[in-house]
């Protein structure tokens, strides 16, 4: 009798799987426009209104839906095609788009109308994230999802360095014109989802009740390395999230224009790009939980530091530091997550990790914009580094299974 011939090894690149390729591609496309509004919409509610409270409302607006929808966003992402749960938030986000050009065009602008249009981007985004977070497992074999982690987040950072310097230079240049940009980035990235083929998944048909609705809650409670991560980077990064303020800070601490906003907000993008590249080659394999606890103590110190400069170059460098801490504490938290969990409820409890995401960044602009009203905006953001210091105290004590954590 023969032997059997040995099995090829599978490729070890999540750039092997073609439907992953695809995916990453589209997440490139909707970050590019995210990240052009995001500079563009910040800086011309700052020029219109003069007011960091009213950049904070931005943050607001943008999360209020996900905390809102948080138990309908995962259920639908578990109950349909999450591909086609993608493309339809992408056509609600072009629409989203239309209408902030729209709101902030010459002078007849609509603050109101303004936040109407990202409230309707946020409700895109909300139910984006889980169908987008839950599908990546099916892309790859599971062997190969803790590299896809580092790859996607990577797309993440990469096109955070390149989008918010091309949103600032766009802007400008070409004015509200950026809002058309970002529509045109967002359709094509809904294309890009309506290419991937993969075998479709058994959806469970179970009756929708209470229980169902709480099952991701539930789940991340009873895991509590799992949910201690979530909750570490959402409490560090909600009180230490300075990137609001850049319209301000580029005005009266750097003075200086859009462009410089561009410049700072892709410097956290380096140190996190640059992290994702180095994950992707060499996945954490020991003491897990004291380099998640450490990184997030340097995006403490970090936004520290670039609170207390006048330096342009040391600013950077800070937000270099913070983007590559805070690259850490996103892998740890997407592979804990998305591999403890089972994929008939992968999108229940994306969908409170997302918020939590949610919460630690647009909920955490509207923290740092209130701030900044109440103690102007280098002291609101030096508070925020040491709030982030607190928590990683505080973690260490509420969650020692993370702490002593070694493997993922």
């Amino acid at each position: 009798m023969m032997p059997d011939a040995p099995t090829a090894p599978l490729p070890q690149s999540p750039f092997a799987y073609l439907p992953f390729r695809l995916f990453w591609i589209a997440r490139i496309c909707s970050i590019l426009a995210l990240q052009i509004q995001i500079v563009a919409t910040g800086w011309r509610i700052y020029d219109v209104s003069g007011s960091a409270m009213a950049l904070g409302f931005v943050g607001l607006a943008e999360f209020l839906p996900a905390i809102a929808l948080i138990l309908v966003t995962g259920h639908v992402a578990d109950r349909f095609d999450r591909r086609f749960v993608i493309v339809a938030c992408q056509a609600t986000e072009v629409a989203a788009m239309a209408l902030l050009g729209l709101a902030l065009t010459g002078d007849d602008h609509s603050l109101l109308l303004a936040y109407a249009a990202v409230v309707l981007l946020g409700t895109g985004r909300a139910f984006e994230m889980p169908a987008s977070s839950a599908l990546v497992p099916n892309l790859v074999p599971t062997a190969v999802f803790p590299r896809a982690v580092a790859v996607n987040s990577s797309a993440w950072q990469a096109t955070s360095i390149i989008g918010p310097a091309v949103g600032g230079l766009l802007y400008g240049f070409l004015g509200n014109i950026v809002f058309a940009i970002s529509a045109g980035l967002f359709a094509l990235a809904g294309l890009l989802i309506l290419s991937i083929r993969i075998t479709p998944r058994v959806i469970p048909r179970q009756p929708v009740s209470l229980g169902t609705l709480l099952a991701g809650i539930a789940f991340i409670r009873r895991k509590p390395i799992v949910l201690g991560a979530i909750s570490l980077d959402l409490f560090a990064v909600l009180l230490g999230g300075a990137t609001a303020l850049l319209p301000v800070l580029a005005k009266e601490q750097f003075h200086a224009g859009a462009e410089l906003v561009g410049m700072l907000r892709a410097a956290p993008g380096v140190g996190a790009l640059t992290t994702g590249i180095i994950l992707s080659i060499r996945p954490l394999r020991q003491r897990v939980g004291p380099i998640l606890y450490v990184c997030v103590a340097l995006f403490g110190l970090g936004t520290i530091v670039f609170g207390l400069t006048s330096s342009v170059l040391v600013a950077c460098v800070s937000l270099v530091v913070m983007g590559a801490a805070d690259m850490v504490s996103v892998y740890v938290r997407q592979t804990l997550v998305q591999l403890e969990t089972p994929d008939e409820m992968r999108g229940r409890v994306s969908a409170v990790n997302g918020v939590f995401i949610g919460a630690s960044n647009q909920l955490g602009e509207f923290e740092s914009g209130v701030t900044a009203a109440w103690l102007g905006a280098s002291p609101a953001v030096v508070l925020g580094g040491i709030g982030t210091l607190v928590v990683v105290v505080l973690w260490a004590r509420l969650f020692p299974q993370l702490l002593r954590a070694d493997r993922l």
